[in-house]
């Protein structure tokens, strides 16, 4: 995947996408309450490049929504909400040294490099903690989360899931890969 830098859609994929996200956004209202609508979407008119990272999260099946707002700035948070971990963003490892690291059966990418392509970031394991308030998600696939750089350092990454009624956080070996391990998402608009 190439870099979001300078990406646009079309008017016809910006007028579909526009119709997904407030079709959602209107669906899942307790995910953002007292959020109006209009403000997401003049924001978003207003960034051709963010429109395009989240024409990505959706091809992707990241199923992005507004999930808050950043009251210093009054940009809007949008997070991955697919119930599971977004299928064609798992099989990854974590990071392009833990990439590099492996001597065989290497994945085709890393969770960090794929989400940089997109023009988004992972989540933080506070973002994950928030996002899991809003619903279950992971009930059967785990996401990758921005790892701290002492725990990177030694070799392991993080990431998270929702099991027996609980949000747990648990740690890999950063070279590590599955089926059902993929990454959620932030981008900030």
């Amino acid at each position: 995947m190439k870099s979001s830098a300078g990406k646009k859609l079309t008017a016809s994929d910006s007028q579909i996408l526009f119709s997904v996200l407030r079709k959602r956004f209107e669906d899942n209202a307790g995910r953002h309450p007292d959020l109006p609508w209009g403000e997401v979407e003049a924001r978003l008119e207003a960034d051709a490049d963010k429109l395009w990272s989240l024409a990505q999260m959706e091809a992707t099946g990241g199923e992005p929504d507004v999930v808050g707002r950043d009251e210093e700035t009054g940009a809007f948070f949008f997070y991955d909400c697919s119930p599971q971990s977004p299928k064609e963003r798992c099989r990854l490892c974590y990071d392009r040294e833990a990439l590099e690291s492996r001597k065989a059966q290497k994945p085709v990418d890393s969770a960090v490099d794929f989400a940089a392509a997109m023009g988004v970031r992972l989540l933080t394991e506070n973002e994950y903690a928030h996002l899991q308030t809003l619903g279950e998600f992971d009930t059967k696939s785990s996401s990758w989360l921005e790892t701290p750089p002492e725990m990177r350092v030694l070799g392991g990454a993080l990431f998270g899931d929702r099991r027996f009624g609980r949000v747990f956080f648990y740690h890999n070996g950063a070279e590590s890969y599955y089926s059902g391990r993929g990454f959620r998402a932030c981008l900030k608009v």
